[in-house]
């Protein structure tokens, strides 16, 4: 076989491309694609963990009243503003009346002739029932009469029939009396639901308690139900609190917690979970829970607030745990990558209780001195290699 002459310009492009070659795959090694994954590792460690969970919530009043009219009308004034403190009873404001105090007074006028009618007919009554006796008794004489043949027996037929008118008589006085009462039985109902419904356009506060909104001003027209002054009790102001249904074990009534205004984030004000609610929220995946300050402070000026809420649950006993921003899904598998003997290997791992630190128990899985992947600079694998670094740029650690 005949070999191909080697030139010294042959020579030349061999001692360029060499080392060209060489360094493209030094760096396609170390920074390239095939370059070492940048990871952060940490050591799992077996201890106990003070579970939490954290929630944010809106500043109400446990009761709350929204005063208004029971039918339309217009506001005829309304004695108190925002911020006011008023006392079960006081008046706080007026509908207009319009004609319903003229009303009041015809019915006043109407029950007065009614009852007047009604001792009218009781008078009668008593008239009819003295003819009556009257005229029974002389019918009872005439009949005795007759039998000893003093009389005719036309005069005792005529006793007889008088007597029959006068019994007729007090029937018909009777039952006047009876309808003249019944008349006044309705006219006295009229008079009353006229009252009430007089009554009704006075806005009264129903508990001591603090205007906290007046949506209506005198002139302005309003319908049935609408509210012109919402007066709320200061004393029941609790916290309504959306927690993570994820995060939301354990969560139950008498748990401790800790809750910082948005107004004053400097402060923690130490608090009680007063209910877990019931009906949860679908849409949001949220649980509803109402924590209850525990100090008597005044906090009427914060309703509305945003506030952020701190459950703390009993603490759990030791075991193996990791931070949680290590546990990973590969797979449809919850677990960790565990680096083993220098190689990388994903671990399922059963999770359990977390707290607000960013750490998680494993059950099974991981055991204490074991090294786990925190976080990586690219998606890992099996078969991925990885340098291990203090931290990663961009990640708070």
């Amino acid at each position: 076989m005949k070999r191909l002459p080697v030139t010294g310009r042959t020579l030349a492009l061999v001692a360029v491309l060499v080392p060209l070659m060489a360094l493209f795959i030094y760096v396609a090694l170390r920074s390239g694609p095939l370059a070492p994954v940048p990871v952060t590792i940490a050591t799992v460690e077996n201890r106990p963990i003070s579970p939490g969970m954290f929630g944010i919530g809106i500043v109400e009043a446990r009761y709350s009243y929204k005063i208004g009219p029971t039918v339309a009308g217009r506001v005829k004034r309304v004695e108190v503003n925002v911020g006011d403190r008023v006392k079960a009873g006081q008046l706080l404001g007026e509908m207009d009346p319009v004609d319903l105090d003229d009303r009041v007074m015809a019915q006043e006028a109407a029950f007065k002739r009614a009852n007047a009618a009604v001792l009218a007919a009781k008078a009668q009554v008593r008239d009819t029932l003295a003819r009556f006796a009257y005229a029974d008794s002389q019918a009872r004489r005439y009949e005795e009469l007759l039998r000893r043949g003093s009389v005719a027996v036309m005069a005792a037929e005529g006793k007889e029939q008088e007597r029959q008118v006068a019994e007729a008589g007090l029937g018909a006085a009777r039952a006047n009396m009876d309808a003249a009462r019944e008349e006044l039985g309705r006219i006295r109902a009229d008079r009353e639901g006229t009252g009430k419904l007089r009554a009704n356009l006075r806005m009264i506060a129903p508990v001591d308690g603090l205007v906290v909104s007046r949506e209506a001003d005198p002139g302005t027209t309003v319908v049935a139900g609408q509210s012109v002054i919402q007066v709320i009790d200061p004393e029941s102001i609790w916290v309504n609190v959306r927690f993570n249904q994820l995060a939301s074990s354990g969560l139950a009534s008498g748990l401790p917690a800790r809750i910082v205004l948005r107004s004053d984030s400097a402060r923690q004000i130490t608090g009680t979970v007063q209910r877990v609610e019931p009906l949860a929220d679908a849409v949001t995946e949220e649980t509803l829970a109402k924590v209850t300050f525990d100090q008597s402070t005044e906090f009427s000026k914060i309703i509305g607030e945003l506030a952020e809420v701190t459950v703390a649950l009993p603490a759990v006993p030791a075991a193996p745990v990791v931070p949680d921003s290590s546990v990973q899904r590969v797979g449809g598998r919850t677990g960790v990558w565990l680096i083993d003997g220098g190689g990388l290997r994903f671990a399922p791992a059963r999770v359990g209780a977390s707290d607000l630190n960013g750490l998680v128990q494993v059950h099974d899985g991981l055991k204490a001195g074991d090294k786990v992947v925190v976080y990586s600079q690219r998606p890992l694998n099996g078969k991925s290699r990885i340098k291990v670094v203090d931290k990663l740029p961009g990640i708070t650690q």
